[in-house]
């Protein structure tokens, strides 16, 4: 079987990585770990900032640092009352590529930049991809709501060839995406490379409970729900008793949205850690109907690059 030959890719040329794809930057989950051994299997493995302060993330950075020697991405959430700290950290710490997410980035991107960091952050629209391009955006990652976690509006399929038309910078396609057959559409759609974040949870090197792996498992095609559009902050996981329970209380008019604030707090951890299956948000693509196996990084990527060598080159042997 013919076999594509990513070194020319642009992607895989500036970042030095074997496999045009992105472990996604998943909180509570997207650890030094996880992160290491995707970086080892030839991808990008990417270290979720979340909400952790400078040290809790230096910790990580440094254990990413021991596991692997390949290149590997921080992702820092712009939401997080530790952004500014996280922002110098990374500088001093020689991060070499930094995700972004969960807000605008062009606070902090020149001094990124200046400290020879490549910047890609995650963008929801055309004209946000268009104005990190202006302050030096390395790459962007476009991500539809068919993604686990904070989603959008439109989809993978509409956004990534409206934002590939829009700039001249590296796309990276993000929602849905699973197997062989996903990276050959994401590449006919103008994409150089993808980002997977709901086939990693089961990998080997995953820490997050079994029960969380088992869901993604067991999943069916009609699995995953939205909830929190009430708050302006939508979310895609799996239906599971909290996530019922927590769309009728949005519902509720007499409740405000401080309190469902509340009640979200602490609900992935709850998820990731415990398993708790009656209390945590167990956060999931729509593409989790696909994933039936748990494999480690290395597997699941070649896997993931067989299939699209067959899907491009299906009468070549």
């Amino acid at each position: 079987m013919k076999k594509d030959n990513f070194k020319n890719n642009p992607i895989c040329k500036s970042l030095g990585i074997k496999y045009p794809i992105f472990q996604g930057a998943m909180a509570w989950i997207s650890d030094a770990e996880l992160a290491a051994a995707v970086s080892n299997a030839g991808g990008l493995g990417i270290v979720a900032g979340m909400n952790s302060s400078a040290e809790q993330l230096k910790k990580e950075i440094e254990k990413a640092k021991k596991l692997t020697d390949k290149p590997f991405a921080v992702n820092i959430m712009l939401a997080s009352p530790h952004a500014e700290e996280v922002a110098r950290l990374v500088i001093t710490e020689g991060v070499k590529v930094i995700t972004t997410g969960a807000g605008n980035p062009l606070k902090y991107m020149k001094s990124w930049i200046d400290a020879g960091i490549k910047v890609i952050p995650l963008v929801p629209s055309v004209s946000f991809a268009r104005l990190v391009e202006r302050a030096g955006a390395h790459a962007v990652v476009c991500e539809g709501c068919e993604a686990g976690g904070h989603i959008g509006e439109l989809t993978t399929m509409v956004l990534v060839p409206q934002i590939v038309d829009a700039v001249s910078i590296p796309v990276i396609a993000a929602g849905g995406i699973a197997d062989g057959r996903g990276v050959a559409a994401a590449f006919a759609l103008g994409a150089v490379g993808i980002q997977v974040g709901t086939r990693f949870l089961v990998a080997s090197e995953c820490n997050i409970h079994q029960n969380y792996k088992d869901l993604v498992i067991k999943a069916k095609d009609i699995e995953t729900m939205v909830t929190g559009r009430r708050t302006g902050h939508p979310v895609r996981g799996f239906k599971t008793a909290f996530a019922r329970e927590f769309t009728k209380i949005e519902n509720n008019p007499d409740i405000t949205d401080e309190e469902i604030f509340k009640l979200g707090g602490g609900a992935l951890r709850k998820a990731a850690q415990e398993g708790n299956l009656l209390e945590g948000s167990f956060m999931a693509g729509q593409i989790a109907g696909l994933v039936k196996y748990e494999q480690s990084c290395k597997e699941i990527i070649e896997e993931i690059f067989e299939e699209y060598s067959k899907v491009v080159f299906p009468y070549q042997n």
